[in-house]
């Protein structure tokens, strides 16, 4: 069996989320529709942001999820994303603090899904 190699965050604008992911991550999307935005995140797997079909986007309909973005270093790397990205403006929703998995931080993207920072496991 194969392993999953399509995540999908569901939001309202993709406009403006291809905007912030774009900046965030700093990368660029494989390709550009109304509803659908794919970002290669490594050979063979996507990270797309989808909007779902055009009838049943509702904006007062919450869509979250939650995606990670683990980082390779000490507690000081998880800090140093913090800065930056706080840099950029983004919402942060948990300050960096210690879990068992260790040093992490939530941010929430315009649509209110949030993206968590940790160390490589």
């Amino acid at each position: 069996m194969s392993a999953p190699n399509l995540f999908l965050v569901y939001v309202n604008d993709v406009e403006r989320a291809t905007a912030f992911y774009s900046d965030l991550f700093d990368i660029k999307p494989v390709i550009t529709t109304p509803r659908y935005v794919p970002f290669e995140v490594a050979p063979g797997v996507l990270f797309a942001i989808w909007s779902g079909r055009a009838d049943q986007v509702a904006p007062g309909t919450p869509r979250t999820s939650e995606v990670g973005l683990m980082v390779p270093g000490s507690a000081a790397a998880v800090d140093a994303v913090h800065a930056e990205w706080v840099a950029k403006g983004v919402t942060v929703v948990e300050e960096p603090h210690d879990e068992v998995f260790g040093r992490t931080f939530v941010v929430a993207d315009p649509d209110g899904n949030l993206i968590r920072v940790s160390p490589v496991d």
